[in-house]
């Protein structure tokens, strides 16, 4: 939280990931997104079995850093530091719902801004608009939510054009809107959050969770095996 927020301050144009096993599962098919990752300034096991591989591979204990639960921590320090917040992504209903909780919860918390981009490819007009408009609404935290892995591009590509430290928080911004639940803690320590989001959202997510999930495990058990998870 320190150092998110001492990026934010220094206008560094940096950018914070957290990864869980479908965003590593593609940044280990696709090179040019684990760049995006190894040219972050920052990334976090968001999911509980990424967590456990670096305690696995590293001989530490880990935490889980999930941008669900840091969000409302960063929202609720930002107001006591008096930095400045930006909300970029999702829908407008997302967006109303966040800052009528921030402001109730949050009274002294500056947002500086909100916005929903078109849920399309923007025009490079369109694009230089969006960042000029950030760029003068000057904000310390621009959190992000356009999903996994058009966030992280985004941010990558915004690299040096957007003062301010980017997040992206993706589902983080439902959940502290109210619109989606989350699992009890216990439930969570038992790794069944996929499961949940899998019975929320079958149609969409049965395939990404059937091969996604089944390739971190056949590479998690290759490195173990092998030491390595190969390219």
């Amino acid at each position: 939280m320190d150092t998110i927020l001492q990026l934010g301050a220094a206008r560094s144009s940096a950018y914070v990931c957290f990864a869980n096993v479908h965003m590593l599962v593609e940044a280990h098919k696709d090179p040019a997104f684990r760049n995006v990752l190894d040219e972050a300034s920052l990334v976090t096991p968001d999911g509980s079995p990424v967590a456990a591989a670096v305690g696995w591979f590293h001989k530490q204990k880990q935490p889980r850093v999930a941008g669900m639960d840091l969000l409302p921590v960063l929202l609720a320090e930002a107001a006591r530091r008096n930095q400045s917040v930006y909300f970029y992504g999702t829908t407008n209903e997302v967006l109303e719902a966040i800052m009528k909780r921030a402001k109730q919860e949050l009274p002294s918390l500056r947002i500086v801004g909100a916005y929903s981009p078109p849920f399309r490819p923007l025009t490079p007009e369109e694009d230089a608009a969006d960042v000029a408009a950030i760029n003068a609404a000057d904000p310390d935290l621009l959190f992000v939510a356009l999903g996994c892995p058009r966030q992280e591009r985004w941010m990558a590509n915004h690299r040096h054009q957007i003062k301010a430290c980017m997040l992206g928080v993706g589902q983080a911004f439902l959940v502290y809107a109210g619109l989606e639940q989350r699992l009890p803690v216990w439930a969570r320590k038992l790794w069944l959050e996929w499961a949940y989001r899998l019975w929320l959202e079958p149609r969409r997510l049965w395939r990404r969770y059937l091969v996604t999930n089944s390739h971190f495990v056949y590479l998690m058990a290759r490195k173990k095996l092998t030491g390595s998870i190969g390219s």
